[in-house]
């Protein structure tokens, strides 16, 4: 399947360390793509896994994870409005 996920993690107690907890487990399962936002295809069992992780630094009173699922990517439509990063342009 085809997920995004988006987050907001505040950074009242202890937020930082949580924010790149959450960063490094999604940068592990997905593409980062802009600042708290990630997108790619992932399996059931992957997205599981990446869900049990991620509950460990998750506070629920103060933080928001937001997963969109899809089949593929092709029943996505994205539109780039303004500035579309381009990931390859560190490669010489």
């Amino acid at each position: 399947m085809y997920v995004v996920l988006v987050y907001d993690i505040s950074q009242s107690e202890n937020g930082q360390r949580r924010w790149s907890k959450i960063f490094k487990i999604s940068k592990k399962y997905l593409s980062h793509i802009q600042n708290s936002v990630f997108e790619g295809e992932i399996s059931k069992v992957q997205l599981m896994k990446m869900q049990k992780e991620l509950s460990l630094y998750i506070d629920k009173s103060l933080d928001s994870v937001i997963i969109f699922k899809s089949r593929q990517e092709k029943w996505l439509d994205k539109e780039f409005w303004g500035k579309e990063d381009d990931k390859t342009s560190f490669f010489l």
